[in-house]
């Protein structure tokens, strides 16, 4: 017999991702940055995402007491209109591109993520919404390289995208050795039932 052994934890947030088409234009900007800068520990393009709660390790079993109020939460909201916009960094180390649009309805959004995930009783370190998209982060020998970077996105701006589906997120399942790595858990789409997404990585 092999049944698979779930975790009896796993690493969660909670997010929107850009459309391909979206992240495609922000890396060709990105161009000069990647050869001016290949020691920065750049994420990779497909786990670029815009973090609405970070739950941080929850129990398993937390997961299926999300779902459903998430899934509510997804159907009953619009798609919000948003766009990449310009670059910076936090403490000249992580480097970042800013989040333009329905900014107003996106930080509602979080709000209500975030109290869906209080009221099914999940505790985690609530911080303060700052909309971004991390995208690399310095190496602690050169911390120049991140400010370099972020100077170099000051007039990038992105085309207008619009949110598809709200993310629920798992982070370096099975806890191998490696950069992390991310994986949706499921995902809905708003104003709509959830949509099974391409590879689960676990059944929670």
């Amino acid at each position: 017999m092999n049944e698979e052994i779930q975790p009896a934890t796993v690493r969660v947030f909670i997010a929107l991702a850009p459309p391909d088409e979206a992240k495609q234009e922000l890396a060709r900007e990105l161009g000069p940055a990647y050869h001016a800068h290949p020691r920065m520990r750049w994420n990779r393009i497909e786990d670029w995402h815009i973090t609405l709660a970070f739950l941080g390790e929850v129990p398993t079993a937390v997961i299926p007491l999300l779902r459903p109020p998430l899934a509510d939460l997804a159907a009953a909201r619009r798609p919000l209109t948003l766009a990449l916009r310009g670059g910076g960094h936090f403490d000249e180390r992580v480097l970042w591109s800013g989040i333009d649009g329905d900014r107003e309805e996106l930080h509602l959004l979080a709000t209500e993520v975030r109290t869906v995930v209080k009221e099914c009783g999940v505790a985690f370190a609530e911080r303060p919404f700052r909309p971004h998209l991390t995208l690399a982060r310095a190496r602690r020998d050169t911390p120049s390289c991140a400010v370099e970077a972020a100077a170099g996105l000051t007039g990038f701006a992105g085309r207008p995208w619009q949110t598809e589906r709200l993310h629920l997120v798992g982070s370096n399942i099975g806890r191998g050795p490696g950069p992390i790595h991310y994986r949706d858990i499921t995902a809905w789409r708003f104003g709509g039932p959830a949509r099974p997404t391409a590879a689960e990585p676990v059944s929670l």
